[in-house]
């Protein structure tokens, strides 16, 4: 497989991660450019970022101040050249060495869009038995408003051609980029082929940034573009 995937990080504060994230993506053999997106960071981030940002295949583009992630995702979008294009989330929760099954699946021109669920491996561990219910129910409801038939909705290994991700009318800042990006790919009848993936969770204490309310903001995105007309 040749390296065609633009690799897309949303960065807020993540200074003891970022380094070793990069260097895992990197080593990707399908991975041609890793486009970091740092949202307004304030904990030395930036500074890491400074030196990485020399390397080779990577660009970092800046937020003066912090936006959310979904709008760091939308700022990444503009900026990738990539055939393909995949979310990473800046911590180390989810592994770099799932891109090339994911990566794989693009070989059939029917697919657009491909999914890592976390679910389909049954060896992964669960962050807490709140996050992993909250992903499951928002699941069902996403399955149950669109006629999906997904295992793992919020899962952050979401990739795109990248002319599809492109041409959708995203408007989200924070963390409801994955039910809205969903919800307008399933609006357009644009089948989710899933793959299992390794999953490592990391603790509230560690750097988790999720928090309840993000459920409910998950759930309304949904139940807003479900029930108006949807741009195609």
């Amino acid at each position: 497989m040749r390296a065609n995937l633009s690799v897309i990080v949303p960065t807020f504060n993540e200074v003891r991660t970022i380094g070793a994230i990069v260097d895992r993506v990197l080593a990707s053999p399908v991975v041609s450019e890793v486009v970091i997106v740092d949202d307004g960071s304030t904990d030395g981030t930036r500074s890491v970022l400074e030196t990485l940002g020399k390397r080779q295949r990577v660009k970092v583009v800046w937020h003066d101040r912090n936006r959310g992630k979904g709008a760091a995702i939308r700022t990444g979008v503009e900026h990738v050249a990539g055939e393909l294009t995949i979310i990473q989330d800046a911590d180390l929760e989810y592994d770099p060495n799932d891109y090339e099954l994911i990566v794989r699946q693009f070989e059939d021109p029917a697919v657009a869009v491909v999914y890592g669920s976390r679910r389909l491996l049954k060896t992964n561990p669960i962050s807490s038995p709140s996050f992993f219910l909250g992903g499951v129910t928002l699941t069902w409801i996403t399955n149950i408003l669109f006629g999906t038939a997904l295992t793992d909705e919020p899962t952050c290994y979401k990739a795109f051609r990248t002319s599809l991700l492109r041409s959708l009318p995203l408007r989200c800042t924070g963390f409801e980029f994955c039910p809205e990006v969903t919800a307008l790919v399933a609006a357009r009848g644009i089948r989710i082929r899933e793959v299992p993936i390794r999953y490592y969770p990391r603790k509230t204490s560690e750097g988790k940034k999720i928090r309840a309310k993000h459920w409910f903001e998950a759930v309304a995105t949904l139940l807003r573009l479900r029930f108006r007309r949807v741009a195609s």
